[in-house]
């Protein structure tokens, strides 16, 4: 028989931290929409669609949740569950593995409960066919056995919320895309609003920590309120050894200069990357796994970790032959830019 029980794990995170990190930024979530700072108009949109379906007395249309890793897509999923006061049932996409895992969690879900299935873009084409009766009709249609006595049967499901979670949203297909009605993406945070973030996080840690200490560590945190924690819980430990327990600008340049990141966020590995495309490529262009051979890195991780910040912030642009230093690396790296760059970024304005 194909339909398996299945335990419902701990929600978690897809960038495979350990689990005193997990536990750490869990500690750190905000509760509640009043207390969630940032992305304005994500939050508006949530909260108009929770109070009109309270007002209905009915159960949330399903969400989907989109952005890079970090920005709160499992926080907000948290959130919407508190604001009905359901159960939250937490997957993630590569975990579904076969359809009676599936079917294991969703006869699990009870009316008005939240399934939360995060990376929901790794989910396997074939189990995607079974999730579309389930978030359209409420029904899931099963086959038990196999061979000549194979046969279908269909089950009634509560109805319920599918919020999904994905940092590639391209990589949905249509037809689950669709189902999800409004996409709900999540966009870097600005220094100013991760200094509210990492405030808040501090009174939380008990820490003591004056404004220029969180707008420098803000300010370094690439838009991103995990990263934002990470690096606050780096400079509690730092002011705990070497200063009075207080977080000034002072201790977390310093706090910060120790692991290599400097004042635009940039680590060892963002400036090593400039310096291959920029010294041994001559600028560029150049493709992304020579970048990966001359600096020891994955071609994967600096496609999916590095770059994109890198392109964020204007050092580095994709064209068709590869990728292609821009003048702001070249000033990072204390050289000129070469007269030809200078005249391309004139031209873009």
């Amino acid at each position: 028989m194909i339909v398996t029980s299945v335990a419902v794990p701990e929600p978690l995170q897809p960038d495979f931290e350990d689990e005193p990190t997990r536990e750490f930024e869990k500690s750190l979530r905000p509760p509640d929409f009043e207390e969630f700072c940032g992305q304005t108009k994500v939050k508006e949109r949530l909260m108009l669609m929770v109070e009109a379906a309270k007002q209905r007395d009915d159960a949330l249309d399903h969400v989907l949740l989109c952005g890079p890793p970090g920005l709160g897509k499992t926080t907000l999923a948290h959130i919407l569950c508190r604001g009905f006061g359901t159960d939250i049932h937490v997957t993630s996409g590569p975990q579904i593995e076969k359809a009676g895992d599936l079917a294991g969690i969703l006869t699990n879900v009870g009316h008005g409960d939240f399934l939360f299935i995060d990376e929901i873009h790794r989910l396997h084409p074939a189990i995607e066919e079974y999730l579309y009766p389930a978030m359209e009709d409420f029904k899931l249609d099963i086959i038990i056995d196999s061979g000549p006595s194979a046969r279908s049967i269909s089950l009634s499901l509560p109805k319920f919320t599918l919020i999904g979670a994905t940092t590639k949203a391209g990589m949905l297909t249509r037809p689950l895309l669709s189902r999800f009605g409004i996409t709900n993406r999540l966009d870097y945070y600005s220094p100013e609003e991760l200094v509210i973030i990492i405030k808040r996080s501090a009174s939380l840690l008990n820490v003591p920590i004056e404004d220029d200490g969180a707008l420098e560590i803000g300010a370094r945190s690439r838009g991103t309120p995990r990263i934002a924690n990470g690096l606050l819980r780096w400079v509690r430990d730092y002011a705990q050894v070497r200063a009075d327990n207080i977080i000034t600008k002072k201790v977390a340049v310093e706090a910060l200069a120790m692991l290599d990141i400097d004042e635009d966020g940039l680590d060892e590995m963002d400036k090593r990357i400039l310096e291959a495309v920029v010294f041994k490529y001559g600028g560029g262009p150049v493709g992304i796994n020579s970048i990966a051979v001359a600096v020891g890195e994955d071609e994967a991780t600096i496609n999916e970790v590095y770059e994109p910040y890198l392109i964020l912030k204007g050092f580095l642009k994709r064209t068709p032959r590869g990728r292609s230093a821009l003048p702001p690396a070249y000033r990072k790296l204390g050289i000129n830019p070469p007269e030809r760059q200078n005249n391309e970024q004139e031209e873009l304005f």
